[in-house]
């Protein structure tokens, strides 16, 4: 959670930079905010997505989140559902999560705050959007 907290926080502070001013950048942010929730894996399971949009899955900072929230806090779980299929059985089928994931997930719960974090600064840096 702190690792989504911190991507969302230094995206919002990378569109402010990359934008000449702060209305722009709520747009954009916006447009951004829609596109990753669609592609997150909540509302379209990843095995559920066409092949051809599966790449921007991967791409998806909250796709990440939801990984590692799911399957680290729901997957040990084997006592059977009313349908007699395990928790854990039914993230691995309708999901498509593995545990052994999730030192990749962690990983990218790290990158995705450094690299906006990094974007951020150099925006910062190299654009200047002043008016003569």
């Amino acid at each position: 959670m702190y690792g989504s907290f911190l991507t969302f926080t230094f995206y919002g502070m990378m569109a402010v930079a990359k934008t000449p001013n702060h209305h722009i950048a709520s747009v954009v942010s916006s447009a951004f905010y829609g596109i990753w929730n669609l592609f997150s894996g909540f509302l379209i399971p990843r095995p559920s997505m066409p092949v051809w949009w599966e790449w921007y899955y991967w791409l998806c900072p909250v796709s990440w989140t939801l990984y590692g929230l799911i399957t680290s806090q729901l997957s040990d779980i084997t006592e059977p559902m009313a349908d007699s299929t395990s928790v854990k059985q039914f993230i691995r089928d309708f999901y498509g999560h593995r545990e052994g994931f999730l030192g990749v997930v962690a990983a990218m719960n790290v990158i995705f705050p450094l690299a906006f974090a990094i974007i951020f600064a150099v925006g910062i840096k190299t654009f200047h959007f002043q008016k003569r």
